[in-house]
């Protein structure tokens, strides 16, 4: 059959199925122990979040879509530099 000739993915292999279990495992105990801090910050996420756009802004440089309006870069001109 065609099912038999197709490569397993990584996750339903034994090494995905024991990274997975790994990682949940991992996850509970870092839940576990930190519960106390997360459920303290809580109240203050939306101001950390707030105080975070600056940054966000000063190593934000667009989204990659390559559409810069006026602006010549070295690709633009073909890489030859002035």
């Amino acid at each position: 059959m065609a099912d038999e000739n197709r490569p397993k993915k990584f996750l339903h292999s034994r090494t995905g199925i024991a990274l997975i279990a790994f990682f949940a495992i991992g996850a509970y105990f870092l839940w576990a122990e930190h519960r106390a801090h997360v459920a303290s910050a809580v109240p203050y996420l939306p101001y950390l979040l707030f105080l975070l756009c600056p940054l966000l802004h000063l190593f934000h440089h667009g989204h990659g879509g390559g559409d810069h309006k006026g602006g010549h870069s070295d690709h633009d001109r073909g890489g030859e530099r002035r």
